[in-house]
Formats: C-alpha cells, structure tokens, sequence
C-alpha cells in the first residue's frame, strides 16, 4: 500500500478491533481502491467481507447484502444473482437460506414463474421440485403445497410426467412410500382402489398391487 492508502488503514484500526483476516481483506480493499466502508465493520466475519469485497470489486450494488443479517453464503447469492443482473427483490431477505435463495434464482435466471414457490415456508428441496416442475411444464398446482414433504413430491412429479391421475394419490396423508404404489399400479394399468386407502401400510399395498398385477 501507498502511504496515502497506509494512513486510512491506521485510521480504521484506531477505531476498530479487527481480527487477521478481516485485516487481510480490508488491505485488499484498500489496495484497489474499493470503498472499504462497506464492510470495514467488525460485526462482518472474513467470509462475509470477502462477498462484498468481490461485489464491490464487480461494481455490483453491495447495498442489496451488505447488512449483517445475511451470512456468507446468502450474500455470496446475492451477489451471483446480482452478476447476472437477476431482480433481487424477492428473496434478498433472511428469511432465505442460502439454498432456498438459489432456487429461486435459478428460476427468476431462466424466467419461470417463481411465484410458485418463493415462499420461506418451502424448504430447498420443495423449491427444487418446484421449479423443474415448471422448467417441464408440469401443472405443479398439484404438489406447490408445503403440507408435501420432497419423497412426496417425488412420486406425485413422476406421475404427472407419465400423464397418470394424480389426484388419486395427491394427498398429504398417503405417505411417500404409498404414493409410489399407487403410482406404479396406475402405470401398470390396473385398478387401484382395492388398496387406496391410508390406513393400508405400504408393504400391504405392495402386496395387493403385485397381486392385482399378476392376474391382469
């Protein structure tokens, strides 16, 4: 550093207690002339500083994720979605995960209609589900609903890409496991009311299926 960039450094220490590495990411702000006071904050760890750092260094507007509310790996979101000049509005709050902020990123990215599933009640994994539904061009309507947990979407999402009627099994109290025999006996072709029922546990259901199967 130059001696005009030493005295801000010696400025900023005299205020605030930094550790090592926040030290290291400020002098590397100061060395490219970064405007540090976005994160020359102790209340910022290393990881955190460094997203904005990059932010800055990319001329992104760091106001968006340079709070501490966010943790690094939300900020680093942020700044990705911000790269590729992706409308941050709708998640750049911590509400969001970090992953919960990926997919809905992914799907603003490819202009889906997010509205789908940018819910904070929806975990990752049902965001996920979501958007490849709508990526398919799926009618998600039927599994968009946090009352179904992933392995249930699962089976309900490979029931609408093989065109099966799904509302005889898109419902909260048949479990995953039940789901897939119900799916199967519809892929296969025979009637599955014998067995759709969720008081029937799965093994049972396996069983009158395979039943019903073999004397198709």
């Amino acid at each position: 550093m130059n001696q005009e960039q030493n005295k801000i450094y010696s400025k900023l220490l005299s205020k605030f207690k930094f550790n090592v590495a926040q030290k290291n990411q400020i002098k590397e702000g100061i060395k490219k002339n970064l405007d540090i006071s976005w994160y020359a904050n102790p209340e910022f760890n290393k990881d955190q500083m460094v997203q904005i750092r990059l932010g800055l260094e990319e001329k992104l507007d760091v106001s968006i994720y340079a709070k501490t509310e966010f943790n690094a790996w939300q900020m680093e979101e942020l700044r990705i979605a911000l790269y590729n000049k992706v409308d941050t509005s709708l998640f750049a709050t911590p509400e969001y995960n970090y992953k919960q902020m990926s997919q809905i990123f992914q799907g603003l990215f490819h202009g889906l209609d997010v509205s789908w599933y940018a819910k904070p009640e929806f975990d990752c994994w049902q965001m996920l589900y979501i958007r490849l539904g709508l990526e398919e061009e799926l009618d998600v309507s039927w599994y968009a609903n946090p009352v179904f947990y992933d392995e249930q979407i699962i089976q309900i999402r490979a029931g609408l890409k093989m065109n099966l009627d799904v509302s005889l099994y898109a419902r909260p109290e048949f479990n995953d496991r039940q789901m897939q025999e119900i799916r199967l006996g519809l892929k296969h072709g025979i009637d599955v009311s014998p067995y759709l029922n969720p008081s029937i546990k799965c093994e049972e259901m396996e069983r009158i299926r395979l039943e019903l199967e073999s004397n198709k």
